[in-house]
């Protein structure tokens, strides 16, 4: 195995034609550690190198906006099937008549902490022909195991294209989001709302399959997505990996073919790619085994990953907000979303609102939730771009604010006593939720120090799954089964999940680090794990 070292004399030729960056942190909080295998030097020499390029002459371009487009459907695929499941439970109730139909969202979270990107097709098509609640809770569960990884993957998938001066489209991805739920509940108002039975003491198959027709449809519009995904988009290996595996050559290929496609051209050659890692044009270092490789993909979630994001005081107190901003959401959002078409059909005393109405204003909430995103992408860019954002509060104060309408909302929610009202404050709620998750999705990754960023945010994701577990736990507890009241706690979920924003809102003025006005390119020719 070669022993490469980086060339430090190519290392200043980079900086003197590209200028040194600045970061969001001070040398303090970012804890940086060095490799000590010569290899992984060189691998990171390399890595830092194409990402430079990548920045200053690929540019985003055509290939990027294609890239974007491919993600987005990812993201929309998980609140797709997150909110298909949330918008057939009143159907289900009536149908199946479980002891508790909350077990659907517990059972999806529960495939939803194993996410993986294997069974979402499979759960599609077997999922839609369940005929008892047993076998339907299962097959949910296997369907979030396939999203679940949705969100991490694409998003890793479109920074490693992406160059960092417009990281910031990550926010935009969540717009991608609400266009999952407001497709979901576009498919499910007129065939829920057309073939479905209205009460539980005649409610067969036969007169219920609204619910399994919008099943079908959501499930063969995502295999759609798998085929546009796979077989459509000119998806290239990332030029990375290729060098990882030695494959110097075919790395250069690729940013080339990305270049061409957005009409740019790039000076970067093998020979520079190998004399910044101290190697010798000719004699490319040995590649990394599988074994390495693996251990390099994997290196974000080891200890030594942990330990930076701890490093200091400030840095440790901002980790550990961020990771408690993200329980706590990841709770309070599936306490109202994950139920709220049965909150939609149980909130008004003595309503004889129609399946078709209810499904009706679940789309107008949706409709409104898109605006959110887009209003967090606004904020996000423009206050990368102003530092006279800072003294108005970026990012901190922004995702405050947004978060704390959220509980106010849902606080009025519990208050209304006409359809009309239900449906405003959801709608209100609706935005400001999906206004805050974009805000949040932009701050995490940048907040975290460049080396270990995806060790925090995957503590970030992680935490939010398991304390959404407790979602569907602490609806039965407060409810019965009819969605009364238990023990005189009206409204206890939805008591719970706006004080948790509440919270959380007060939690995110202590946090120490702001990264508005200030560069988030965390560019990676100076970073080192």
């Amino acid at each position: 195995m070669s022993s490469a070292k980086i060339d430090p004399v190519a290392t200043r030729d980079i900086e003197k034609e590209h200028g040194t960056p600045e970061f969001a942190y001070s040398s303090e909080d970012l804890g940086l550690a060095a490799h000590e295998d010569g290899v992984s030097a060189a691998y990171e020499a390399k890595s830092r190198l194409i990402s430079e390029h990548l920045q200053n002459e690929i540019g985003f371009g055509r290939y990027q906006m294609q890239l974007f487009m491919l993600t987005g459907l990812g993201w929309a695929a998980d609140n797709i099937w997150l909110q298909g499941v949330a918008i057939i439970l009143p159907q289900i109730e009536l149908e199946l008549n479980p002891v508790r139909v909350e077990f659907a969202t517990l059972a999806l979270y529960v495939g939803l902490i194993l996410g993986a990107s294997t069974w979402g097709i499979l759960a599609d098509l077997i999922g839609r022909g369940a005929n008892n609640f047993t076998t339907l809770g299962a097959l949910i569960a296997c369907m979030g195991f396939g999203v679940g990884g949705n969100l991490p993957v694409d998003g890793a998938i479109f920074l490693e294209f992406v160059p960092q001066s417009h990281q910031w489209l990550l926010t935009l991805l969540s717009a991608w989001w609400s266009l999952g739920q407001l497709f979901a509940s576009l498919i499910a108002w007129p065939l829920i709302g057309n073939f479905s039975c209205t009460s539980a003491s005649d409610c067969p198959k036969s007169s219920n399959m609204g619910w399994r027709y919008t099943f079908y449809t959501l499930g063969g519009v995502t295999l759609l997505m798998w085929v546009l995904r796979y077989f459509v988009f000119d998806l290239q290996e990332s030029p990375k990996y290729l060098v990882g595996k030695g494959r110097d050559e075919e790395a250069i290929k690729v940013l080339e073919h990305i270049a061409r496609v957005n009409g740019k051209t790039i000076t970067l050659t093998v020979e520079k790619l190998r004399a910044v890692s101290g190697e010798d044009e000719h004699t490319p270092s040995a590649p990394l085994t599988t074994q390495q490789l693996i251990k390099e993909s994997f290196s974000s979630f080891s200890l030594s990953h942990v330990k930076p994001l701890f490093s200091t005081r400030r840095l440790a107190t901002n980790t550990s907000i961020i990771i408690m901003l993200w329980g706590l959401i990841g709770l309070a959002y599936p306490l109202f979303n994950g139920f709220i078409t049965l909150y939609l059909t149980t909130q008004v005393a003595d309503s004889d609102t129609s399946i078709s109405t209810t499904y009706r204003n679940y789309t107008i909430i949706s409709v409104l939730g898109v605006p959110g995103s887009i209003i967090a992408c606004l904020v996000v860019d423009w206050t990368r771009k102003d530092k006279s954002a800072f003294a108005m509060g970026g990012r901190k104060v922004t995702l405050a604010v947004s978060t704390a309408l959220t509980g106010v909302f849902l606080f009025l929610f519990t208050t209304s006593k006409t359809e009309a009202a239900v449906l405003g404050f959801s709608c209100a709620s609706g935005l400001t939720q999906n206004a805050m998750y974009g805000v949040l999705y932009a701050y995490t990754p940048e907040v975290f120090p460049a080396p270990h960023r995806g060790t925090g945010d995957a503590l970030c994701s992680s935490f939010n799954r398991i304390t959404g577990i407790l979602a569907p736990v602490i609806k039965i507890a407060t409810t019965t089964p009819t969605g009364a009241a238990k023990n005189g706690t009206a409204n206890g979920p939805i008591f719970v999940s706006a004080s948790l924003f509440i919270v959380s809102a007060l939690l995110t003025l202590f946090l120490p680090i702001e990264t508005a006005g200030k560069a988030a390119l965390f560019t990676d020719i100076y970073e080192v794990r």
